[in-house]
């Protein structure tokens, strides 16, 4: 099954060979393999001496000191290399690492590959929607009693947030999100209509891209410290049509990386 997703769904895709990701893949368990094995006997061989050290103390009954103790841990621990000793400033310098590794900050999911539910979630995660969000935490508080379908009026607190979170994550010049009457792009930069007058960006390099017609742009891609924020355009959805500059989302990039294993997340 797992050759199948491979060869089928992922390597078309890349312009890779199943003959060329297989060569390649055997060459790295080749490579790193006994390295792998040595490292699980290392680690089994620190735990059998953690464990026994720990029940060697516990069957000493007198009364320790917690200073004392914490002190005789930390030095019986670096005894075996579990701590490593400290050493000068040094700077990692591994080449070809993802973006998503080396430069982008944000949240990285850990799942148990064997959850389907908790896989799709975490991969699905990349995106979400700042709406539902909003809506559906309690980082917007609704007074008890509220109407049991939708509640228009935490609707309206939802969309108050989203404004005030672009104002402070990608601002205009002047002026404010919550007055936006329209977005376009003129001659690669965003404007934003505020009703008199019009106003970029305060930073217009914080525009990655759109899609539709600039001048009135389906979806606008923007970006901060390397993370973007999707504004999404319809006038005629539930949300846009409402909305006086056509908002009907606004997507945050969001859980950058995800673990799918059967080590922490299943043991956690």
């Amino acid at each position: 099954m797992l050759a199948r997703f491979i060869e089928t769904e992922v390597l078309p895709d890349l312009g890779i060979s199943g003959e060329q990701f297989w060569q390649n893949f055997s060459s790295l368990l080749a490579e790193f393999a006994p390295r792998n094995r040595d490292l699980l006997a290392e680690r089994a061989t620190m735990q059998a001496k953690i464990d026994q050290w720990y029940s060697q103390r516990e069957q000493v009954s007198a009364a320790r000191d917690e200073s004392s103790e914490i002190a005789q841990q930390i030095e019986f621990l670096q005894s075996i290399n579990y701590i490593a000793n400290e050493v000068d400033d040094f700077t990692i310098a591994t080449d070809h690492a993802d973006e998503a590794i080396a430069r982008i900050a944000g949240p990285q999911l850990v799942v148990p590959v064997k959850n389907a539910r908790y896989a799709l979630n975490a991969t699905n995660a990349r995106w979400g929607s700042l709406y539902d969000a909003l809506y559906g935490s309690n980082i917007i508080q609704s007074p008890d009693g509220g109407p049991t379908g939708y509640d228009p009026l935490r609707g309206a607190e939802v969309i108050r947030f989203a404004r005030a979170h672009l104002d402070r994550a990608v601002p205009l010049a002047e002026g404010s999100h919550a007055d936006a009457r329209a977005y376009t792009v003129q001659d690669s930069q965003l404007l934003v209509n505020l009703g008199k007058t019009s106003t970029p960006l305060a930073d217009p390099t914080q525009l990655a891209g759109y899609t539709g017609n600039p001048s009135t742009p389906d979806s606008l891609l923007l970006k901060k410290n390397q993370l973007h924020i999707e504004l999404q355009f319809d006038s005629t959805g539930n949300i846009g049509s409402d909305d006086k500059a056509d908002i009907q989302d606004i997507i945050l990039e969001s859980a950058i990386t995800t673990i799918q294993d059967c080590e922490d997340s299943v043991a956690a």
